[in-house]
């Protein structure tokens, strides 16, 4: 009897990681998570909030008003990438207090540990990954309708409010 109850203890769901494993890779999820968010929190105190156009004697210069549009795209092009980030991260760690982590969303098979020292918050393991992004399986068999971002519902809405005649 003695000898199931420290293999209960090992393993936290049918993924088959332990618990200290699911501990490393929660460490890992915050540090990341810390990490993002102070790079936000740099770009857009050092870039966002700095004087513009100040390399030009000229009231206003059109090629360094083009410059400061398209750093302020690009910045804020990475800050959209890096907030996208936060949100896999922060599913990552909703799925560690669920019991659901390391378990593919499209097959419900355990994701392999390799693909999770990669990427800590990846939700499919690699073939589903790869039918997803090769567009072989639609994403509405992946996903349910609350787990949408906004621009997949709005598209969704778009498509549905057509005529039927269009």
């Amino acid at each position: 009897m003695n000898y199931v109850i420290p293999m209960a203890k090992k393993k936290i769901n049918k993924s088959g990681l332990t618990y200290a494993e699911i501990r490393k890779f929660k460490a890992l999820l915050l540090a990341k998570r810390t990490e993002i968010l102070e790079d936000v929190s740099c770009m857009e105190n050092e870039a966002l909030r700095k004087p513009r156009s100040d390399l030009s004697r000229m009231p206003i210069h059109m090629a360094d008003l083009g410059t400061d549009n398209y750093e302020i795209e690009y910045i804020l092009g990475l800050m959209d990438s890096e907030r996208k980030l936060i949100v896999e991260i922060d599913e990552a760690l909703r799925r560690i207090e669920d019991g659901t982590y390391g378990i593919c969303e499209g097959c419900n098979e355990p994701i392999p540990k390799e693909r999770l020292k990669a990427i800590p918050w990846a939700r499919y393991c690699i073939t589903c990954s790869s039918l997803l992004e090769k567009g072989l399986v639609p994403i509405e068999e992946f996903f349910d309708e609350s787990n949408y971002d906004e621009e997949t519902n709005d598209k969704q809405d778009e498509n549905s409010e057509k005529p039927a005649g269009d």
